[in-house]
């Protein structure tokens, strides 16, 4: 059974579980520890054996509507629902491209508040990018999500509620390519995940448990990105999940990096490398180094050459690097590299013995950036 956090052993107030109170969203099923679903299964006369069956229900069976949960006396699934299933997100909008096996979703939130996800399927599997936060707090100039700014940080309940969704999706075979199930969780979605911390490994904890009481998956499946929060990176080290963490890096000189990613300015280049190179020292999982691909800003030649120096400075065998071409914001200057430019970019990390591959870019043609489809949201709103 999974280790979830222990109810402080205060009497719990059930009765109005489906507001969120003080602005902030109601609680969920993910959010209650084991100890806390035992109680309010007390309140209503089950017994505990009944939270085991819940959570089949919504771990297994990617199930958050009672009325599907048979199994439970029926007199009982109306106060469930209230009180342990509220509605998190609610669809807006769904785009899909490549033949449908990429989807992606706009979601509204109990507040109004828009994020995004995106669901890939590939011939040998299939991978979720999910948001952490509405909005974004870091600023960067060419993230369609940094011009939004933050919002709020998502709880818990609402980033599993974005992996129960797509591995309903799914296990229900609504997704080209006949019924399965998720292998990869990537937080690349809106938002800074380091941000989040406590939502974020409450949320890798909620994926990495076994069954019923977690999805089972695998940590190494789960991919953390950061833009370079530091303290948060070290942090991340030593939490005992080796998740894989992947650093937007965007530019190996502080001058360049600073405008793109304005957190430089706190943390510079050698700082968030040496805490990438600390994670995997301390984890043993190869970290990732994400490199948006700008033309004529950041896709020099030398700046490759000056990657691959600061990466080899630092051993050998710790890292590989995803060059993404830019997936262009409507209305911005910036643009991914020609091929040329982007190939002699990749060669020459390969030539300097670093590990590189060319990031796929699916959903260009859906506004796949993450942000784009809620910036336009936004836009129409206003």
């Amino acid at each position: 059974m999974a280790v979830r956090p222990q109810s402080l052993g205060m009497p719990l107030d059930f009765s109005a579980r489906t507001k969120g109170r003080r602005g902030k969203p109601p609680r969920h099923f993910v959010d209650f520890s084991q100890d806390e679903v035992s109680e309010f299964l007390a309140e209503v006369g089950q017994p505990k054996f009944r939270g085991k069956q819940l959570a089949t229900h919504y771990f297994e069976h990617f199930s958050n509507d009672s009325s599907e949960m048979t199994d439970l006396p029926a007199a009982i699934r109306e106060r469930i629902q209230e009180t342990l299933f509220p509605a998190l997100l609610t669809e807006v909008r769904e785009l899909t491209a490549d033949g449908g096996t990429t989807v992606k979703t706009l979601w509204n939130l109990f507040d109004d508040a828009k994020v995004e996800s995106v669901l890939m399927r590939y011939p040998s599997r299939s991978t979720l990018c999910i948001s952490s936060q509405a909005g974004c707090g870091m600023a960067c100039p060419f993230c369609a999500t940094g011009q939004l700014g933050l919002t709020r940080n998502l709880t818990t309940a609402e980033i599993v509620e974005q992996v129960r969704a797509a591995q309903r999706a799914l296990h229900e075979g609504r997704i080209p390519g006949g019924p399965t199930s998720l292998n990869n969780i990537v937080f690349m979605g809106m938002g800074e995940p380091l941000a989040n911390y406590k939502a974020i490994m409450g949320t890798v904890r909620a994926l990495v448990a076994p069954r019923p009481w977690g999805m089972g998956m695998s940590a190494r499946n789960v991919t953390v990105s950061t833009v370079g929060l530091v303290p948060a990176m070290r942090k991340l080290a030593d939490e005992g999940i080796p998740v894989t963490l992947a650093l937007s890096l965007h530019a190996p000189d502080d001058d360049l990096r600073s405008e793109l990613v304005p957190i430089n300015t706190r943390w510079s280049v050698g700082e968030a490398l040496d805490a990438a190179r600390h994670y995997f020292e301390v984890t043993g999982r190869r970290v990732s180094i994400e490199y948006a691909l700008i033309k004529d800003m950041n896709d020099h030649a030398w700046r490759a050459d000056l990657l691959a120096k600061k990466l080899n400075a630092r051993g050998k065998g710790w890292v590989h690097v995803n060059p993404i071409p830019l997936n262009p914001t409507p209305g911005s200057i910036w643009t991914a590299p020609d091929k040329d430019v982007e190939r002699e970019f990749v060669d020459r990390l390969r030539a300097a013995g670093i590990p590189t591959t060319i990031r796929d870019t699916r959903g260009s043609d859906i506004d796949g950036a993450c942000g784009q489809l809620a910036a336009a949201k936004e836009e129409k709103s206003a």
